[in-house]
């Protein structure tokens, strides 16, 4: 059965250090017409469990724990059966949202996910936050950033648990070695590639964000 990737777009809000704004996300379906994981389960766990339909959801990947791409997981979790994912790096800001709820299982540098014949493998790219994570699938040509990279450059680091010289570390040593050609599906906004984004480096460098 073919691999499909669908995307389903969310509304709400993204709160940290006291401050909040509106923020739409990508919620990333992964697998088959029988079975899927979805990345980041973003504000609405209903929406995200009539995307998925009948089929069935195996799990929920966190590429990182601030409160826009987790909080509909335990929800999503309960309505499904789905374990959730998360590297413990970021546990911290998980239980900012989510006190009384831990992620059933850890995700690890150089696991990989499997799903309906797709492969993730997960790569730990801290920066934008301690546990972020990517999803890389080779055979698929596609790499799911969460907000690690953006068409444009790399994630925000203005806030806490965040640092600039590390997520361009990571962009640097674990995304920009990835074959030129590779999608690049990301945590908001429109897809790029790893081609499109490679030589802007020494820019964002330059510029500090």
């Amino acid at each position: 059965m073919t691999v499909r990737i669908e995307r389903l777009v969310t509304s709400g809000q993204f709160s940290l250090d006291g401050g909040t704004w509106d923020v739409e996300n990508n919620v990333w379906i992964v697998g088959d017409e029988r079975e899927v994981i979805v990345i980041d389960a973003a504000h609405d766990a209903e929406a995200i469990a009539r995307a998925v339909d009948d089929r069935r959801l195996t799990a929920i990947v966190c590429t990182h724990a601030h409160n826009d791409h987790v909080n509909a997981a335990p929800a999503l979790a309960d309505l499904t059966g789905a374990t959730i994912w998360l590297h413990p790096d970021d546990l911290p800001l998980w239980r900012q949202t989510h006190p009384h709820r831990d992620p059933d299982r850890h995700l690890l540098d150089g696991q990989v996910i499997e799903a309906a014949g797709a492969d993730l493998t997960v790569l730990h790219t801290p920066g934008h936050a301690p546990g972020a994570v990517c999803l890389h699938d080779p055979g698929l040509g596609t790499v799911f950033t969460g907000d690690t990279l953006f068409q444009g450059g790399p994630g925000a680091t203005g806030r806490s648990y965040s640092h600039f010289p590390t997520i361009i570390d990571s962009i640097r040593d674990r995304l920009l070695t990835l074959p030129p050609e590779t999608k690049v599906l990301t945590g908001h906004g429109d897809a790029t590639t790893i081609g499109a984004e490679a030589p802007h480096l020494e820019e964002w460098i330059r510029r500090g964000h």
